[in-house]
């Protein structure tokens, strides 16, 4: 289930289908706290409207992590995304990306902290939402600085229990989904799901990692980006469409701010039995992201800048934790703004350095992509939008 950092240890099936280990990664690094807000923010614009979203922002996704894949196969050495920005982009590069990585990684981890919280509170019905999410906290750093990281076959496991819950919870309420819920269609909100649905996508830090886990079997790290970055959209579209039939736009807003997570509404407004699986799907699904990108982050202090063990831990993990105990922000609002922000500037970096490293590279890579450069503009006017228009409506 579990393994040492650095020691990919593989038998039976894994040994044999290196490839589902590394789908399995991605597909448990994407889905994570951003899962959990799709249904509230899609419910405001609509599940017409939202659904287009969703399908074409994953696929902008699929094409994003294509660009890092042969990004990392273009390149000699280990680097996490911070490396890959000096070598392409320069120094400047790399200090944007470092940025865009501490927003989007911080923001991740506190998402996950508040989420866990909830969700916990919710199962076990007793306490603050606060405690639970320190013990969460305790247990992850515990996780992270034995060097302890979830294999391949946890992340399937995990994965497969994933599409079980949902599965069960869609047959468990057809009886119970109310139509009228899925009536709301204001193309005025389109712009509003936009932060969290770039949140629930990105996953850019694990990609390195996938070459590695890869092994010998590169030339699968094509294969392994394109199942494991289609799967998730089709999983937050069944997810959406089951719970905004629960609970619908005028029951979300009667919640309070971190109440709007998908599951704990779906505990408090539909049958205890679905909000305990849902939100048994929630811990699980955090808990993988979680581990995934606090190692990123701690790889990235001590790979790209130097810095010793100790203080690459404490780097990571004390921020989101003084956020958590000062309550300076929701749920909601860490995803979006997480999402909108790190997100457009990590994507269009990753535009930029792709079309570096056609010409820049060091080693023949296991595959070569031909896209259009005029989709590249498209993807960088996208994020530099997105990013202008959050910043507005934060700000102002």
């Amino acid at each position: 289930m579990f393994q040492k950092r650095g020691q990919l240890q593989v038998k039976g099936f894994f040994a044999r289908h290196r490839l589902w280990i590394a789908i399995t990664s991605l597909i448990g690094t994407i889905i994570g706290a951003g899962i959990l807000g799709l249904p509230y923010v899609i419910s405001q614009v609509g599940l017409f409207y939202g659904a287009i979203l969703i399908v074409l922002l994953g696929l902008a996704f699929l094409g994003i992590n294509l660009f890092l894949g042969e990004i990392v196969l273009r390149t000699n050495g280990k680097h996490q995304l911070t490396g890959y920005a000096e070598k392409y982009l320069g120094p400047k590069g790399k200090k944007i990306m470092a940025f865009s990585m501490l927003i989007g990684i911080y923001g991740a981890l506190i998402a996950y902290l508040i989420g866990e919280g909830a969700a916990l509170h919710a199962i076990f019905k007793f306490g603050d939402p606060i405690y639970f999410s320190l013990i969460f906290f305790i247990f992850g750093v515990f996780i992270v600085m034995k060097g302890v990281k979830a294999t391949g076959k946890a992340e399937l496991i995990l994965i497969g229990l994933l599409f079980l819950v949902i599965l069960a919870i869609g047959l468990l309420s057809l009886n119970k989904i109310n139509l009228t819920n899925f009536s709301t269609h204001d193309l005025a909100k389109l712009l509003i799901p936009y932060g969290v649905i770039v949140f629930a996508y990105g996953a850019g830090p694990v990609i390195p990692e996938l070459k590695e886990e890869l092994g010998n079997e590169k030339k699968k790290l094509k294969k392994a980006i394109i199942i494991g970055s289609c799967i998730p959209i089709f999983l937050y579209l069944i997810f959406t469409v089951v719970i905004m039939g629960l609970v619908g736009l005028p029951q979300f807003q009667a919640l309070e701010p971190n109440q709007r997570i998908a599951t704990v509404a779906l505990s408090i407004y539909a049958n205890p039995l679905l909000g305990f699986m849902a939100n048994f799907l929630a811990v699980l699904a955090m808990f993988t992201s979680f581990l995934s990108l606090s190692l990123a982050l701690v790889e990235m202090y001590r790979y790209d800048y130097g810095l010793s063990n100790r203080w690459s831990y404490f780097l990571t993990f004390v921020f989101p934790l003084m956020v958590l105990l000062l309550g300076l922000t929701t749920f909601m609002a860490a995803l979006d703004i997480t999402g909108a922000v790190a997100g457009g500037l990590g994507g269009t970096l990753y535009v930029l350095m792709y079309w570096k490293a056609k010409t820049k590279g060091d080693r023949k890579p296991e595959y070569s992509l031909n896209i259009p450069r005029v989709i590249g503009y498209l993807l960088i006017a996208m994020f530099i939008s997105g990013i202008v228009h959050e910043l507005w409506v934060t700000l102002f």
